[in-house]
């Protein structure tokens, strides 16, 4: 009777030692391992930029708490929000998607604004660096006349700039400038 105790214990240790090396969970109660929520957390933001119709105007952002992911920002699709929470919930060792995702109202003034907000910030020649990336690092953001920048640039001059920018273009109530400055 030892003989088979040790060797299901031997069974269970190389088999835990396998899943945390592959970044597999082993769930013990609610308890997920660090390799696994770090696996989810690389693949819920995969996931989410690789959506067909994530664009500058939307602000994805998401929370991983065990098995569980939040999903918060903004879009301007409706449809983009579904897509985001079923694309998450198809993800291994995901239980429970909490979707808290936005969908910005219909405006053709808002419309304008995030035009001529694209080109006043990504046309400036100082900031034209920001736009040759595929998945853009300012996001733009507008609701109702006021807009908010969210995202990531370089340098605290290149977040001013921004803000500068933003400031210009006719028409807005207000812009709130939450762009974060990349650690070198």
């Amino acid at each position: 009777m030892r003989t088979k105790s040790v060797v299901l214990t031997a069974v269970l240790l190389v088999t835990g030692a396998w899943a945390q090396q592959n970044g597999q969970a082993i769930q013990q109660g609610n308890q997920i391992s660090p390799a696994a929520e770090t696996r989810i957390q690389k693949e819920v933001r995969h996931q989410l930029l690789m959506l067909p119709y994530y664009n500058v105007f939307d602000n994805l952002a998401y929370k991983v708490d065990g098995y569980k992911v939040t999903l918060m920002g903004q879009v301007t699709n409706p449809t983009l929000k579904s897509d985001a929470q079923n694309v998450v919930k198809g993800i291994e060792g995901v239980e429970q998607v909490d979707n808290q995702i936005e969908v910005l109202p219909v405006s053709p003034m808002d419309d304008g604004l995030r035009r001529r907000l694209f080109v006043a910030i990504y046309g400036f020649p100082a900031l034209q660096k920001y736009d040759m990336p595929v998945v853009k690092p300012i996001r733009i953001i507008v609701k109702n006349g006021h807009v908010t920048l969210e995202g990531v640039v370089d340098s605290e001059a290149d977040k001013n700039m921004v803000g500068v920018r933003a400031n210009t273009v006719p028409g807005i109530f207000s812009v709130t400038n939450n762009l974060q400055v990349a650690q070198s």
